[in-house]
């Protein structure tokens, strides 16, 4: 949760996100609006976007991702709240959220640590162990995971393979069992 409190001790953070929660829709308008240089906004709405508190509404103009506050609440939530699931698990968990909306991949980590939090999380929710898939079925279920986001498939697929997520032989793909993953990030 530290997180938060450090993305807004920018005051132009602070000023774009107040003039987008305003009605600001695009970044000259945020500019306008905030006082701010279009460099000094771009850098802070890109800031913004990161963490998934300004997002774009289907019409393309700029909204703040309400949802996003929630997921962030729930994530601070004091140990007791949350008796059952481990830090890991929670970590897992929000970097998760922070990286995937709505079934799709919004961007992968620069973090090579996170990355791989991401691609296990799209591996297990995308291939049934032991089951395998020709190519053409694993480019349309990944296809799904990138849509509207800044990573293709084809990249998607291959740092799926090249962690061991997926294996591949003669054009057909599958994912390993656990038990053979174990260890692996």
């Amino acid at each position: 949760m530290t997180a938060l409190p450090a993305l807004f001790a920018d005051e132009g953070r602070v000023r774009a996100f107040a003039a987008v929660a305003l009605g600001a829709d695009s970044a000259a308008e945020v500019g306008r609006a905030a006082g701010l240089t279009s460099m000094e906004t771009a850098a802070a709405l890109r800031r913004l976007r990161e963490h998934g508190v300004v997002t774009s509404g289907d019409d393309g103009g700029l909204l703040v991702a309400h949802e996003r506050f929630g997921e962030l609440a729930r994530a601070g939530r004091p140990a007791a709240e949350t008796a059952g699931r481990t830090g890991a698990d929670d970590r897992a968990g929000l970097i998760v959220r922070t990286f995937v909306r709505d079934g799709r991949l919004v961007r992968l980590p620069a973090r090579w640590t996170r990355k791989k939090v991401v691609l296990r999380h799209i591996a297990e929710q995308t291939f049934t162990p032991g089951v395998e898939y020709p190519e053409r079925t694993v480019d349309e279920k990944l296809r799904a995971w990138c849509d509207d986001g800044d990573v293709d498939h084809v990249t998607l697929r291959r740092y799926l393979v090249d962690l061991g997520h997926l294996r591949r032989s003669g054009g057909t793909y599958w994912r390993p069992d656990q038990s053979v993953r174990a260890g692996t990030a």
